[in-house]
């Protein structure tokens, strides 16, 4: 659920949605999520002072409490 969730905000927020890659590596107590965008699109992903990056990262968290799984969001460049 929470590929997902990633995948669909970070779609709404780049001007190439196609661009838009998510991989999951599963851990023993916590889920990595690696997400890819395009070059141009980098920067509308983390914003300014990467205040949208710390935004998807507490949605993510609030969303993981349920599973009690660790959720980690990394933006790959």
């Amino acid at each position: 659920m929470e590929k997902e969730l990633v995948e669909y905000i970070a779609k709404s927020l780049v001007d190439d949605p196609s661009g838009v890659v998510v991989n999951m590596v599963e851990g023993e107590k916590s889920t990595i999520l690696e997400l890819k965008v395009s070059e141009g699109d980098i920067g509308k992903v983390i914003g300014k002072h990467g205040r949208i990056a710390k935004a998807i990262r507490t949605i993510l968290s609030a969303s993981s409490t349920k599973s009690g799984k660790r959720v980690v969001l990394e933006i790959l460049d």
